[in-house]
């Protein structure tokens, strides 16, 4: 993780919020200065609650406004909003 300074995080989104082990997973490092912007796959839930329930497990870093994509997401449509970061 030290060599990056964003990291994309992607999650099926359970209950309009990421599921504890990516919480766990982000607790493990420095992401102090880091950039961090999730996303998720969903049939039918939003976003909801989730930056609420990572901003803790991200200490340090720049959490950006989360996306849900549909489980029909084209390749070009998740490579055009990805691009949009860097």
């Amino acid at each position: 993780m030290e060599q990056y300074d964003t990291i994309f995080i992607g999650f099926p989104i359970w209950w309009y919020v990421a599921p504890t082990i990516v919480n766990t997973f982000l607790e493990q490092y420095d992401l102090s200065g880091k950039t961090i912007i999730p996303f998720a796959t969903s049939g039918s839930s939003g976003m909801g609650r989730t930056n609420t329930e990572l901003a803790s497990s991200c200490k340090g870093a720049e959490l950006k406004e989360g996306k849900r994509f549909a489980a029909n997401a084209t390749e070009a449509e998740l490579k055009a909003w990805a691009e949009a970061f860097i």
